[in-house]
């Protein structure tokens, strides 16, 4: 399903807090004088010196190697054309972002304000001491070769235009296995092209490495069939001009084995498909409307292999599957180009990749049960975290083959760890989390529906596929917020607990709260009034089945939230204590809190409660618990009673679950310091990975420290999650933000498709 994107989150995304999307970040200590005389003057004139007298030496004490330079002019941004620098500034930061977030690089965007192939080649050369390499973006043909091929003899840095090359080698990856696929061998077949533009020729070139055979290729252009008798062509076109005479696309495409669409939308025809060879490949690659849509190729031949541009069709060719790895493998051997063969290597390490077994986390992230080679899987998906190793490992290879570069690898294995290291996971989680939702939604109600920070986040859910959203509250209130916002929500169910039409269903859930209750403290008139409240409302109705998970807490003390989930929900079968727990997002990954909302000094035995329902949540999301039970002493240094209880409750966990990882007593900064571990602790099951799963001694404890670590240390805080409840009722933090608000309407999405 595609993205349902609105004009007005758009906007609201790219300008909240502070705007656009990237910052700098200090990368060393910046607190004391002694710091800023280290870092500036007068420290700095060490490294400065030591540069000058070995310039290699930039690469050891500044940024360099790791920065890369977005560069456009913004004269063919995509989908847009030519918008010009200003305007495809938010286009080149996310490219940035994308660089980031895949392969760990960081970006300065720069938007220069020229055609001027002069200028623009004269502003990048003089770029070249800042960055470890260049990529070139959205740079209008043919322009673009030129730019390209001067700055590449001119620069020692790496340089890529990612418009011609990024699509060359996915779809050369794609090509190599579809053809693989139905038998065919890449030199033999004909290919048609629509579009001659930097796309289309870099396309053919890495096809004819690959071993195509030009002859066998027939490009067209806006003016049709690229002939040797047309006298309009320039350099790159010629190379690719046939003998015969022209003939339009209908003509060229019969018996054609390979379409490759780089030019506009609905130019081809089913009957145009229809009349290809047995098997046919079609690569309809315009965005956001292809050649042909990917359901009538698939309609005119049941046997085509078919990929577009979009995601929301199997076989996307998307540039991200590329750039970020090839620029990862070239910076880490300090490449000083990226020449054609890293190129290739990077399309058959893609190629490869899509016929290896299909990680979990990749299946539930494209709602595919199990991915495998074949005609709708050719190339590997965006979100597979295997990309970072496979495609850098090839390209920072094929640089050392090829003699282009000057640090060359000698641990491979050191630096397939390096490149995991660089993966983490803090956004990885989320996107598990909301994949895995999108699988089956689910009917949440929302017990807070007056508020608008509730019908934004039940919009974005509903937009992505997660849930059917069931809105509580007065229902002139709720559509007037629906209308001024412009929201669509106007087809999701309102219910007024307190209105006329729900009198019925209120002494309907009265009567069965009653049942439950009538012997701690209510009578009926009381149960049934009780039912006028929200929050007692859409509890009743996961209750009874009408939903399959409620939200609410936003505008609500916590104890006034919970204690209906408490006395209508319940606890789940064995579950003697329900726990809180806080996903904690840190730059090397998640961390898990618990207790950190409900239990203020746990026993023992509730203790051992609180770990495994936090341990059972955590393998839920596909990640293995490592334990620290956490207190003020390490393995027996204190003999409190305090430290005592952790120590024994450790230790029954052992016992009961020999294959957890788990340990304790131990202080947080012990248990993350490996070093300190191996020499002092060497028995620790903790000794060689660090925890993810923290377990608070009392609730002071946990709640101060993933408030601490929130504020403080910039970590994203996701929750609270109640743990134990027999259905999920999640109770949001007072002010949550939008953005928190779906991450939790994700996580109750998840575990009511477990419950169910």
């Amino acid at each position: 399903m595609a993205q349902l994107i609105r004009k007005e989150d758009a906007l609201e995304y790219h300008e909240k807090g502070r705007p656009g999307k990237i910052e700098v970040v200090p990368t060393k200590e910046t607190k004391t004088q002694r710091d800023l005389a280290l870092a500036y003057s007068p420290g700095v004139a060490v490294p400065c010196m030591d540069i000058y007298a070995n310039p290699e030496d930039v690469y050891r004490y500044t940024a360099k190697g790791n920065l890369v330079a977005v560069i456009s002019n913004g004269t063919a941004v995509l989908g847009l054309g030519d918008i010009g620098p200003l305007a495809s500034k938010p286009v080149m930061e996310g490219k940035g972002l994308l660089f980031k977030i895949y392969a760990d690089i960081d970006v300065f965007d720069i938007e220069l304000n020229t055609k001027n192939i002069d200028e623009f080649v004269t502003v990048v050369k003089a770029l070249e001491p800042t960055f470890g390499g260049i990529n070139l973006e959205d740079i209008k043909s043919p322009e673009c070769f030129e730019i390209e091929t001067r700055l590449k003899k001119e620069l020692s840095i790496p340089i890529m235009h990612d418009d011609q090359h990024g699509t060359a080698i996915i779809s050369g990856a794609a090509l190599l296995n579809a053809l693989d696929l139905v038998g065919k061998k890449i030199g033999e077949v004909k290919i048609v092209i629509s579009g001659a533009g930097a796309s289309a020729i870099s396309c053919c070139k890495i096809y004819l490495a690959l071993g195509a055979n030009v002859s066998n290729m027939y490009m067209f252009d806006s003016k049709g069939l690229i002939v040797k008798s047309r006298t309009d062509l320039d350099d790159h076109k010629q190379q690719f001009a046939q003998d015969q005479v022209a003939v339009d696309l209908q003509e060229a495409m019969k018996d054609a084995d390979v379409f490759i669409g780089l030019s506009k939308g609905n130019v081809v025809s089913q009957d145009m498909v229809k009349g290809m060879a047995h098997n046919p490949i079609v690569f309809a690659l315009a965005n956001p409307d292809p050649e042909i849509t990917y359901d009538d190729a698939i309609a005119a031949r049941p046997d085509v292999i078919m990929a577009t541009g979009r995601s929301d069709y199997p076989n996307q060719v998307n540039n991200v599957l590329g750039f970020p790895y090839i620029f990862r493998g070239a910076l880490d051997v300090r490449a000083g180009s990226i020449n054609e063969a890293m190129k290739l290597a990077a399309v058959k390490a893609l190629a490869e990749l899509a016929k290896e077994p299909v990680p979990d986390i990749v299946n539930v992230a494209y709602n595919n049960i199990s991915l495998e080679y074949g005609p709708t899987y050719i190339i590997p998906k965006p979100m597979d975290p295997r990309l970072l190793v496979k495609v850098s490992t090839a390209v920072a290879k094929a640089a050392m083959d090829s003699g282009v570069a000057k640090k060359p690898i000698a641990d491979w294995n050191a630096y397939e760890g390096e490149l995991y290291r660089r993966l983490g996971s803090d956004d990885q989680i989320l996107r598990y989390i909301t994949n895995k939702a999108k699988q089956n939604p689910k009917r949440v109600v929302f017990a807070e529906a007056e508020n608008i920070k509730i019908l934004k986040a039940a919009q974005i859910a509903k937009d992505d596929g997660m849930i059917i959203p069931i809105l509580l509250g007065n229902e002139a209130k709720i559509r007037a917020l629906i209308s001024d916002n412009n929201l669509h929500l106007a087809d999701a169910e309102i219910i007024d607990p307190k209105s006329d039409a729900s009198e019925k269903r209120r002494c309907e859930y009265g009567e069965l709260f009653f049942e439950k209750r009538q012997r701690r403290g209510y009578n009926l008139y009381e149960a049934k009034k009780s039912m006028k409240e929200r929050t007692y409302f859409g509890c009743m109705m996961v209750h009874t089945g009408e939903a399959d998970a409620m939200i609410s807490g936003l505008t609500r003390k916590y104890p006034d939230t919970i204690r209906p989930a408490l006395e209508i929900i319940g606890m789940q079968e064995g579950v003697k204590r329900v726990a809180g727990m806080y996903i904690m997002l840190t730059k090397k990954g998640p961390l898990f809190f618990a207790d950190t909302t409900l239990n203020f000094n746990p026993t023992e035995d509730e203790l051992i409660d609180i770990t495994l329902l936090t341990a059972g949540v955590v393998g839920r999301f596909n990640i293995k618990p490592r334990i620290a039970m956490l207190s003020y002493s390490n393995f027996g240094s204190s003999m409190s009673p305090e430290a005592e209880r952790v120590r024994n409750a450790t230790e029954r966990i052992k016992q009961m679950h020999p294959d957890l990882v788990i340990d304790g007593e131990v202080q947080v900064g012990v248990a993350f310091n490996k070093d300190l571990l191996k020499e002092n602790y060497p028995f620790s099951d903790l000794v060689n990975d660090a925890p993810n799963v923290l377990i608070f001694p009392n609730l002071a404890a946990g709640n101060i420290a993933y408030h601490l670590l929130q504020e403080v240390g910039g970590a994203e805080a996701v929750g609270p999650i109640l743990l134990g409840l027999q259905k999920p009722v999640y109770v949001l933090q007072l002010g949550s933000s939008v953005r928190q608000i779906v991450n939790i309407i994700a996580l109750a999405v998840v575990e009511a498709q477990v419950k169910s």
